[in-house]
């Protein structure tokens, strides 16, 4: 199991049933394939759609079916489509229950950075802004480094998605909560002492007692 199949095992585990969820492009969109089977999710990409499911098999992708980042989605029996305008009143209006962001750093105030990859041109901000200040819960799916430097820093060096402290970090190593009082360290990862934890983070980590190991949906 590499380190983006645990994220998204773990995060799937924060799935509450009959919940509208949107999952951001790149690694969140794998939680999809990990959905426990005895809830059911309704799943919203910003491009304007609720109901997709896992990426389809090779040689059965659709072009007219892709998430925010155009990737292929597959959508599930019920599924409806909509334009963009009607997306993100979704969004902006609070009736997302759920989103799973990506992330560059979280810092220890639990501030995300994830619009702008250094050294990249990128066609500028998009939805993360509105999700972040939208939904009733952001949980962020990274991993904990990036070329061997932390990503969950002291201060931001990137610039800020949104003014409001994410509510859940989950990477390969560890899940961790940011709170009024910094940054607690909830779970560890099977194998990964909180020793090797700290040692991959640059921010300051609460820990209180026993750290529990993580449950990763099977």
């Amino acid at each position: 199991m590499d380190a983006k199949e645990i994220i998204a095992r773990r995060v799937a585990r924060e799935l509450r049933d009959r919940t509208l969820v949107n999952l951001g492009i790149g690694l969140p969109t794998l939680v999809a394939c990990y959905v426990p089977e005895e809830i059911s999710v309704a799943f919203q990409s910003e491009n304007g759609i609720i109901g997709f499911g896992a990426p389809p098999p090779e040689g059965m992708e659709d072009p007219h079916l892709t998430d925010a980042g155009g990737g292929f989605i597959s959508a599930l029996p019920g599924a409806m489509s909509f334009d963009s305008a009607t997306s993100f009143a979704l969004i902006r209006g609070g009736h997302l229950d759920m989103t799973v962001l990506g992330g560059l750093q979280v810092d220890a105030k639990g501030l995300l950075a994830n619009w702008m990859v250094p050294g990249k041109l990128v066609p500028g901000m998009g939805g993360a802004m509105d999700l972040v200040a939208g939904a009733k819960r952001v949980v962020v799916a990274m991993q904990h480094t990036a070329k061997g430097k932390p990503k969950i820093v002291e201060a931001l060096s990137l610039p800020p998605t949104a003014a409001r402290r994410v509510s859940l970090v989950v990477t390969e190593l560890a899940v961790i909560e940011p709170t009024e009082d910094g940054l607690v360290l909830r779970e560890r990862a099977p194998g990964v002492s909180v020793e090797e934890v700290v040692a991959n983070t640059s921010a300051p980590l609460i820990i209180q007692g026993d750290v529990l190991e993580m449950p990763i949906a099977s």
